[in-house]
């Protein structure tokens, strides 16, 4: 797990190391362990190493192949490396480390960019070939490790976060208008956006080739989407849904404790991270380490992980950490925390926290449940949106029951003084405008009182709700429930979830692992996903381990992996609801954020 910074002039030594440097100094705490630059005429690439395979300088980066020929940075860890190594192997080809790095650049020279469905694992990378004088850049299926580029007069620079990209030098700062409404909107800035309108994000599963100092067109290599698409309609018998997905969710969790370092695990009350502490258990994970946050806000109340975090800890033979943060704590670490975050977002300060405690124990590495309620229909909207979708389509045939509505929701949005009650009656006949409405933050009619009316004019051009997360996630299957899951893994999850994973627990150094967010475990799912409506409260994975969870926390109502932000940002230490609370944080994020840029 890493950070780098690549640069490809479109004229020879308009670019130098200073560029680079600059580049790498905002991206120290993603790689501690090592810097490494390397440069000819027509590249330059820089390199800050987190060292979790492979501990040698020998597997420092940029990683140069036998041959001399490629050059690799390399940002993530690839899981089925050592599987891969042997099929190499077996061909005659022979190492020099054993790092996962090194399997990529053989892989590479035997089989050129064909290698990538064969990679198991979350990755970021760009290979630069000496003789061809082209390069090639990759990006993981479900977009777990980022990779930003902005083509400029000068040549294309690509790098690991916004802010290396920005440290150049050599990108404009000026707004990207659609990009930041939708923040504002949704709170985080969907990909291929970003808040600057010269620098985009390779999207998930996509790659592109570089020649001349320039980006080629990016071509979709993997589409998650499609397995929600192309999901049978059929539902399977029970007992053969049990045992693929508890063997699935076995294979993906072993794959996710390779590592020359010790790996702990984000220990909440809940089935996600109890059922995959368990499974690192069956799995052969020794002197297992779990991390639980509690806040003294929470005491005596559901919200309150702790206590029962304990029992699971317990439950499963493990040593358990409880962190308590405070408010004080909080107000003190804001400014590294806003300084961490690479584009606003209303949500990672979780995470944050979480991966500060387990830096403290020495750890380089984590297991995060992240993804569980997207994959497993998890959330309280996989029941109630499609209900409401169904239901609206009927009362919109109803004579007068549209105009009715409209009149209530007109009413509500005066009554609250939330401008999306006005959008219910149109937005509440499709999955993807409902989806809006739940995850929605601000309202379009909000936006020119928060980023002034030009930016606002420009950004909602033509906006609707239903279109907007049509780009983002593509075509939708006709069942609801199987579309919904699509839109949660290619908005929130891949926009804010994973985003703030990766910039939250690169400020500690820390390595965030994600078993349930697996591009071969969705594969391997597929065929089952219409049948998991038969299995509520996320009964098929609870049932994965060996060792079922405890009774309570089965039966434990669902809380989030939550922190008491709302009395934390008010003055008085009182509570706030969520939606005033994360409007608040939206608007300090933004402030602080333009200081800063």
């Amino acid at each position: 797990m890493c950070g780098f910074v690549s640069i490809f002039p479109t004229v020879p030594g308009s670019f130098q190391f200073e560029d680079l440097s600059a580049a790498l100094s905002c991206m120290v705490s993603r790689g501690p362990d090592g810097e490494g630059l390397w440069q000819e005429d027509d590249a330059l690439l820089g390199h800050r190493r987190l060292a979790i395979l492979d501990l040698d300088q020998r597997s420092h980066q940029p990683m140069v192949s036998t041959s001399g020929r490629l050059t690799i940075a390399f940002n993530g860890e690839i899981y089925n490396f050592r599987e891969l190594r042997a099929t190499l192997q077996a061909r005659g080809v022979s190492f020099r480390t054993t790092s996962d790095t090194e399997v990529l650049l053989c892989l590479f020279e035997a089989h050129g960019e064909a290698m990538l469905p064969m990679l198991r694992g979350m990755f970021a990378f760009v290979i630069w070939d000496r003789v061809a004088k082209r390069g090639f850049a990759a990006r993981d299926p479900y977009g777990i490790k980022p990779l930003y580029y902005a083509q400029t007069a000068h040549g294309l620079l690509m790098a690991s976060q916004v802010k290396a990209l920005l440290a150049t030098g050599r990108v404009s700062r000026e707004s990207d208008a659609r990009a930041q409404a939708s923040f504002w909107l949704l709170g985080s800035v969907p990909e291929p956006l970003t808040w600057f309108r010269d620098i985009r994000a390779l999207q998930a599963g996509h790659s592109f080739w570089i020649e001349g100092g320039r980006a080629g067109s990016p071509s979709r290599w993997w589409d998650i989407s499609a397995s929600w698409r192309d999901a049978p309609s059929e539902h399977l018998p029970a007992a053969e849904v049990r045992e693929r997905v508890s063997s699935a969710v076995r294979r993906s969790v072993a794959a996710h404790l390779v590592s020359d370092v010790p790996v702990g695990v984000f220990l909440s009350g809940g089935i996600d991270s109890g059922t995959l502490a368990g499974l690192m258990v069956d799995a052969g994970a020794r002197n297992l380490q779990g991390v639980t946050l509690a806040f003294q806000e929470f005491a005596g109340r559901p919200e309150d992980e702790a206590s029962v975090a304990a029992k699971i800890a317990a439950h499963y033979g493990i040593r358990h950490h409880v962190r308590v943060v405070s408010r004080s704590e909080f107000h003190a670490d804001l400014p590294r925390i806003l300084r961490a975050m690479d584009q606003p977002s209303i949500d990672g300060v979780n995470t944050w926290y979480a991966s500060k405690a387990v830096a403290e124990l020495g750890l380089k590495v984590v297991v995060s449940g992240v993804g569980g309620d997207e994959l497993f229909q998890g959330y309280p909207s996989f029941d109630e949106l499609p209900r409401l979708v169904s239901t609206w389509r009927k009362l919109s045939r109803l004579p007068g029951a549209m105009a009715l509505a409209g009149a209530f929701a007109g009413f509500q949005s005066r009554r609250t003084n939330n401008h999306r009650w006005r959008h219910v009656a149109d937005w509440s006949r499709s999955i993807g405008g409902a989806w809006w409405l739940r995850r929605g933050l601000f309202s379009p009619e909000d936006l020119p009182a928060l980023m002034g009316d030009d930016l606002a004019d420009e950004a909602l051009r033509q906006f609707d709700a239903e279109a907007w997360v049509g780009e983002m996630s593509g075509h939708l299957p006709e069942d609801l429930r199987l579309a919904l899951g699509q839109i949660e893994s290619t908005t929130y999850l891949r926009n804010q979830l994973l985003r703030d994973s990766d910039w939250a627990s690169m400020d500690h150094s820390v390595e965030l692992r994600t078993p349930l967010v697996d591009a071969w475990l969705l594969r391997d799912l597929e065929p089952l996903l219409s049948s998991l409506v038969d299995f509520p409260g996320k009964a098929l994975l609870a049932g994965s381990a060996a060792k079922v969870l405890p009774r309570e926390v089965l039966q434990r109502q669902k809380t989030g992996f939550g922190i008491p932000m709302g009395r934390w940002l008010s003055d008085e230490g009182t509570v706030q609801s969520n939606s005033t609370s994360s409007r608040d944080w939206a608007r300090q994020l933004v402030s602080a954020y333009a200081s800063q840029v």
